[in-house]
């Protein structure tokens, strides 16, 4: 089996498990929230499925990125928020229980906005680019099966034994954390000709847009006048995206696509780490 056949194998089958662990930590109180406490949802959201992706379509006309890595920074902006953006925040001290809902709620608007973002980035970017013209059908059934149906065997596992799965989510969080580590390497492996020949371009564009968005969206949660917890809840979620979802669908396209993702995924650690570490001490 060829490389770029084993990330397009090993890519839904980490994301299956991921989403599956993050069903198993959630309950209907964790959508609920959304009517109880709207504002930091509803700005958390906006920050993540409008402002995220159109940072990523500005950066890569500003970093003058080829066509396919253009399309990838694009879906990497389109991400949803990962599930080590819940672990980080409580480290912070923020709101964990916002950052859950906002992971919970982009997870379950991705099966849309993913594929929309991705088919405006293909027609802007690669409208003269055969290998990137998209048949958006398959590629959206492909989505729900890879995010909505593990996301939804997790809940329901919850929803009928609580204790179980209480007992098995950190055993499972383990698993998806080495999966996701697992998947970040063989990209990297996979794909280092054109890692090597980007870096120099797509290092800086990744790394602006995950300071840029978890920059700017704390501060729009300030300006709305969103306690520190919350605001701090907001820009880790924007910087710490499901880049394992971003991945995955880029490799439904193209292999260059993923690279972006790839690459974000190793810096996201250590900026959002450090928003963590200097946010804990004004949280606490």
């Amino acid at each position: 089996m060829e490389p770029s056949q084993a990330i397009t194998l090993l890519l839904p089958i980490s994301l299956f498990i991921i989403m599956s662990s993050l069903g198993l930590a959630l309950t209907l109180a964790d959508f609920k929230r959304v009517v109880v406490q709207p504002k930091g949802a509803v700005i958390g959201l906006f920050n993540l499925l409008l402002l995220s992706p159109l940072l990523g379509f500005l950066l890569a006309k500003l970093f003058g990125l080829t066509a396919a890595l253009a399309v990838g920074m694009v879906l990497l902006g389109a991400s949803p928020g990962g599930t080590t953006a819940n672990m980080m925040t409580h480290l912070a001290k923020g709101d964990t229980a916002l950052s859950v809902t906002m992971t919970a709620l982009s997870s379950l608007a991705a099966v849309i906005t993913t594929p929309l973002f991705l088919g405006l980035a293909s027609a802007h970017f690669a409208a003269q680019d055969a290998a990137l013209q998209l048949d958006m059908g398959p590629i959206v059934v492909k989505i729900l099966l890879i995010t909505l149906v593990p996301l939804s065997i997790g809940m329901l596992v919850r929803a009928l034994a609580p204790a179980f799965a209480l007992r098995i989510e950190p055993i499972a969080k383990k698993i998806a954390t080495g999966f996701f580590i697992l998947v970040v390497i063989a990209v990297l492996v996979s794909e280092h000709d054109e890692i090597g020949k980007n870096l120099a371009v797509v290092g800086p564009a990744v790394l602006a847009l995950n300071v840029l968005a978890m920059t700017i969206s704390y501060q729009i949660a300030k300006a709305a006048k969103l306690d520190s917890k919350q605001s701090t809840a907001i820009a880790i979620e924007l910087g710490v995206h499901n880049t394992t979802l971003a991945m995955a669908v880029g490799a439904m396209v193209a292999p260059a696509l993923v690279v972006p993702a790839a690459v974000y995924g190793i810096f996201m650690f250590i900026t959002a780490g450090l928003f963590a570490k200097i946010m804990h001490a004004r949280n606490a």
